[in-house]
């Protein structure tokens, strides 16, 4: 990345952003404070959102949810509404500043290719009814009773392979509210958190919204080459997500990708030990940890998101993903964002930053290319790998990603080439993921013990009962 794409991508936010931000701000407070009894302000945050998508196909839609909302008379209809009209907003907004992101980039994108919708699932109405009473209660009204009663449309949910990522997401949402309990005495609650996970709730929980995970668009074969990973944690899952390039085998031009892996865990499982819990998947930690490339076969592919399957998978040569950004990220195509992950929050977008300088700009850690500084997002650095915050500092080049993070552009970093003791050393957030190669932490790990074998123990002793 230069100075001159850093420039085009920093002058200036896209028109309509703060304006459209606002609107979801507003509908953000109306669910804190309740749906069962909406007041003034709360109105006309409601009336507001439906003026703003007047002409759009949604608006006698969410007019309609707004009027009804706004009577008392609340039905997951009219808050399946509301949550598409918010969803659409953060949608438009996603689109506005990825375009800005690939104009920067010189970034060329292939469109969305719609799926065919999954049958509906009996699971899905006890998942509808519980984020009705939530969204009625309003965030300051949760009790310990309405985070209890998610366990059952969880549970359900989580039976059902097609309705697992809805399990998830309400089963973090409940964990979460009950960590906060009782809200009403927070002094400010998260309620675009909150409120993102409330909508992506309501639009899964949708017959026609959801889309079968089995239905396969496309099938690749081909070398991919890691260039770093991204980890996900959470009290109650975790999951990596490998940023990749995909030079495929029948030829054209590399493809931007990305895979995820993920599992459940509990909140004592923190560090260097979440890589235990992928053991399921060993040629994909062994590339990550090893720096190797992996050769796929008849991996299914939607989008961007290649669908994982270690037997599929066979270990490659050895990569420098500095050099294969450098040589192939400039060309390489990216794919389109599914429409239920169009949100500013979500973009995150893969690039080498080389010859910057380090610097501080009001307390943040900055990248300076041709004056302009990059912030650096050192709080997304993960516990469980060698990155952090001081080897960023002495850093000559990043492989990283581009984030739009509380109004503003960030660099996640994912692995550095810095100067240790006079030596470069390359450092990727992966180094861990088969095992700790630094002997200090490999030695505390060790002492503290392995919470992973401990409770798989403990499962198994339960499970011989």
């Amino acid at each position: 990345m230069l100075g001159t794409q850093l420039t085009a991508l920093t002058d200036g936010h896209p028109a309509g952003l703060t304006d459209a931000l606002d609107l979801v701000a507003g509908v953000d407070a109306a669910l804190a404070h309740g749906l069962a009894r909406v007041g003034e302000a709360d109105a006309a945050a409601l009336a507001s959102l439906a003026a703003a998508l007047g002409t759009t196909p949604l608006a006698d839609l969410v007019a309609e949810a707004v009027d009804k909302i706004c009577a008392g008379s609340v039905t997951p209809e009219h808050l399946a509404a509301l949550a598409g009209a918010r969803s659409a907003l953060l949608g438009a907004a996603h689109d506005a500043l990825l375009g800005q992101l690939d104009a920067a980039l010189g970034r060329g994108r292939v469109p969305w290719s719609p799926a065919p919708p999954a049958a509906p699932s009996p699971v899905l109405a006890g998942a509808r009814a519980w984020l009705h009473e939530v969204a009625v209660t309003g965030w300051r009204g949760v009790d310990h009773e309405l985070v209890a009663a998610a366990g059952t449309p969880v549970e359900a949910a989580l039976a059902a392979p097609e309705s697992r990522r809805l399990a998830v997401l309400l089963d973090g949402l409940a964990a979460e509210l009950r960590a906060c309990v009782p809200v009403a005495a927070m002094p400010q609650v998260p309620a675009r958190r909150w409120a993102d996970l409330w909508a992506r709730g309501v639009l899964l929980a949708q017959d026609a919204g959801a889309v079968d995970p089995v239905t396969e668009v496309d099938r690749v074969d081909g070398r991919l080459l890691p260039l770093g990973v991204d980890v996900h944690e959470h009290d109650t899952a975790m999951q990596i997500q490998v940023h990749a390039i995909l030079e495929p085998a029948a030829g054209g031009p590399p493809r931007l990708v990305r895979t995820a892996v993920g599992a459940a865990k509990v909140d004592t499982i923190v560090g260097p030990a979440l890589w235990r819990l992928l053991q399921a998947y060993p040629t994909l930690l062994a590339a990550l940890a090893q720096r190797r490339g992996v050769t796929v076969a008849d991996l299914p592919v939607r989008g961007a998101d290649l669908r994982w399957q270690d037997d599929r998978a066979q270990l490659d040569g050895p990569v420098d993903p500095f050099a294969a950004a450098r040589v192939l990220l400039p060309g390489a195509q990216a794919a389109a964002t599914a429409p239920l992950d169009r949100h500013p929050a979500a973009i995150a977008e893969p690039v080498l930053l080389e010859g910057y300088a380090v610097g501080d700009h009001d307390g943040d850690l900055v990248l300076e290319l041709d004056g302009r500084p990059l912030a650096v997002a050192v709080d997304r650095l993960p516990s469980c790998g060698p990155l952090t915050p001081e080897l960023v500092a002495a850093s000559s080049a990043c492989l990283g990603l581009l984030r739009w993070d509380d109004g503003r552009w960030r660099l996640q970093p994912l692995a550095v080439r810095a100067t240790v003791k006079r030596k470069a050393v390359d450092v990727h957030t992966g180094d861990w993921a088969c095992g700790i190669t630094d002997a200090k932490v490999a030695k505390a790990e060790a002492k503290a013990g392995d919470a992973v074998a401990v409770l798989r123990e403990r499962a198994g002793r339960l499970l011989r009962r």
